[in-house]
């Protein structure tokens, strides 16, 4: 069973910081070198010095910055400008976005859940993690004691009766909010009442959790317990044998998935009659037209057919596109080759296109990490102005994994390949720490 508990977070005082856009940040994962400056430029006391300090000339190790956020997270709160709740609370999130044309609201709350061990209970991982971003955050566990960002969980509710109990207890009172570098509006509002975390925790209790975004920090998480274990530090009650944790309905209206597109670099140079002749047999394969603004057509018809195994693919030797869908004689070949994995994992577009098209058909095997895109607009843009460069050898469009495949495979005690998935907008960092002592 999945254990959620109210907690005394940490927050930002705003008499102290003004707006509260100015010292939020997204996950450390997305920020790259310039939004980095960017945050550091908006407020002395962005969470980015928390989640993401930057190397600093004179430093020797690289492990100062580690040192550097736990001083600042002590300091800020000394100074007032972040403080402890009085009482416990669950926190209510919503996150409002546009896509498509259309806004959403996705809806959740934030708490702290028991830690398991993977595979040993009721919270399910659905991608591989890599030790050295585990290692990097260990280090900022063991600096700062303090979760500075959360994981992202879905659970099943059909009739989301934990997120319309926390609704009905938010009707009527003001929101704390925040606006994000992509326009995305966000909303807090912390939940006291005792009566109605309790009921939340029963109806919770039953359910499992699928950890949609975050398995670093939640293997992070549970290795940072492991090692106050080991020390003798590690109490029954002690807030490490938890981690903060977004809880968001699988039938929640506002739950969207990305594609997550590649560009793929360190390949042979395709055109498209090289492809075709690699993939026919395990693929019905046709052209699909020439130019990168194709792109968004080639797309708009992997996305009406709606099947994961149909993939569009790019060759930049002749500028053409060029259309994958899997035939009988794939699906054979992929399980042959895919044996140890459930079918449900092989049917899977990026298990197909890693592991039966890339990996196998076209023997392109130990790769750099490809362009990851999300936006089928973006793909365009990336190989109009390669056009000069010709730094992609081939470029994949892919179908996102659904919120049924995440669930199905995570069951199955599998992992899907990385990038399988991409869940939109991003959660924030800063609106709510939650301290490990």
């Amino acid at each position: 069973m999945v254990q959620i508990e109210a907690f005394k977070g940490l927050r930002y005082e705003l008499g102290h910081v003004g707006s509260l856009s100015d010292v939020i940040a997204p996950p450390y994962d997305v920020i790259g070198p310039e939004l980095q400056d960017e945050l550091y430029k908006n407020h002395p006391a962005n969470v980015i010095r928390l989640i993401l300090n930057r190397d600093e000339p004179g430093d020797e190790t690289g492990d100062e910055k580690y040192d550097r956020s736990a001083r600042a997270l002590k300091q800020w709160q000394r100074d007032g400008i972040i403080q402890a709740e009085t009482y416990p609370a669950i926190y209510v999130y919503h996150q409002q976005f546009e896509y498509a044309g259309q806004t959403f609201v996705r809806r959740g709350f934030m708490t702290r859940m028991k830690l398991e061990k993977l595979g040993e209970g009721n919270v399910y991982p659905h991608e591989e993690t890599h030790s050295a971003i585990k290692a990097d955050r260990l280090k900022l566990f063991n600096a700062t004691k303090a979760n500075v960002s959360q994981i992202f969980g879905i659970y099943p509710d059909n009739s989301n009766k934990a997120q319309t109990l926390l609704e009905n207890a938010i009707q009527g009172a003001t929101a704390i909010e925040a606006t994000d570098h992509l326009g995305v509006l966000h909303r807090l509002w912390p939940v006291y009442d005792s009566k109605i975390i309790g009921d939340l925790t029963e109806i919770m209790n039953p359910r499992p959790m699928f950890i949609a975004d975050g398995h670093h920090r939640y293997e992070t998480a549970y290795n940072y317990r492991e090692q106050l274990e080991c020390e003798g530090l590690l109490t029954a009650n002690h807030p490490a044998q938890s981690v903060l944790t977004m809880c968001v309905s699988m039938h929640d209206a506002g739950m969207i998935v990305l594609p997550t597109h590649r560009l793929f670099e360190g390949v042979a140079q395709y055109d498209s009659t090289t492809l075709i002749q690699k993939l026919q047999g395990c693929f019905d394969v046709n052209t699909a037209g020439t130019g990168p603004a194709r792109a968004a057509a080639v797309w708009e018809q992997i996305e009406l057919e709606d099947q994961q195994g149909m993939l569009g693919f790019y060759c930049p030797v002749d500028d053409t596109w060029v259309v994958a869908n899997l035939n009988d004689t794939g699906r054979t070949k992929m399980a042959e080759i895919a044996g140890n994995q459930s079918t449900d994992w092989q049917g899977l577009g990026v298990s197909l296109l890693h592991r039966l098209i890339m990996d196998t058909l076209l023997g392109e095997v130990d790769l750099p990490k490809p362009t990851y895109v999300h936006q089928v607009e973006e793909v365009a843009e990336e190989l109009a102005a390669d056009q000069d460069t010709n730094k992609f050898g081939l470029a994949a469009l892919v179908m996102p994994a659904t919120l049924e495949h995440i669930k199905a495979i995570s069951e199955h005690g599998e992992r899907m390949p990385a990038k399988s998935t991409y869940f939109y907008p991003k959660m924030l960092c800063g609106l709510v720490i939650n301290p490990l002592t």
